[in-house]
């Protein structure tokens, strides 16, 4: 278990990191007088405690930044002020903690925050070391290679995600869910809708490659996948 804490003011930071010590003695916990040095160390967090006014770049936008980074962290602010909890809430917060902070509180809003990140070490997720970046899987609707970058098509993202990578380290991470059906092409099975000789679509109505002389595996192997828990979405 992966946590951090971030608040300017050193008294409260040592005290939120003390309870956390308290409760998980084995946890691994690391502590930022701002948010720009939490980004700037760039590791990976299971729980982030955010304080919202800090000097220089404030909780807000820095949980926005992890947001951008990281999907499934579990983010829990804690602020004097609770004006800002439509804005903690907006970023999906597991949380909003007032100071000055009681102890029984933080110890039930921990352990409900490990329980999440235990629901969410189920999920299957991509790491990409080069842009400090966690992906869920399941969000990946297809890859697309382009000369020396390769192209994440995420659900509902409004663009791609571009970088420095081979398909065929990408395929080695993604594993049996995602099916490479041309050179240039990784499908991620659950979003497929429809397929033919020539092409899958996808649930963003994008069409991608499928050559002819791997029609017959996929076929074989999309039915495996289904027959064996994969979920259609034709």
């Amino acid at each position: 278990m992966n946590i951090a804490v971030v608040d300017d003011e050193k008294v409260i930071r040592e005290h939120i990191y003390s309870l956390i010590e308290k409760q998980i003695p084995d946890c691994y916990l690391e502590a930022y007088a701002a948010g720009e040095e939490l980004l700037a160390a760039g590791k990976w967090f299971d729980i982030v405690f955010l304080d919202i006014q800090m000097e220089g770049m404030n909780g807000i936008e820095t949980a926005r930044m992890l947001r951008e980074k990281q999907d499934g962290i579990v983010l829990i602010f804690v602020t004097g002020i609770r004006e800002y909890v439509f804005e903690a809430l907006d970023l999906y917060a597991f949380h909003y903690l007032l100071k000055p902070v009681d102890e029984n509180k933080f110890k039930e809003v921990l352990e409900r925050a490990v329980g999440e990140v235990e629901k969410n070490g189920e999920k299957k997720w991509l790491f990409i070391k080069k842009r400090n970046l966690t992906l869920n899987q399941a969000d990946i609707l297809y890859i697309e290679s382009r000369a020396k970058k390769v192209e994440i098509h995420i659900d509902g993202a409004r663009e791609s995600i571009e970088i420095y990578a081979t398909m065929e380290e990408l395929e080695g991470q993604l594993g049996e869910d995602f099916y490479r059906c041309h050179r240039a092409y990784l499908v991620n099975m659950a979003h497929i809708t429809g397929y033919d000789n020539n092409s899958i679509t996808i649930t963003s109505g994008d069409k991608v490659y499928l050559t002819k002389k791997k029609y017959r595996d996929f076929v074989k192997t999309y039915m495996w996948y289904l027959q064996n828990g994969g979920i259609s979405s034709v």
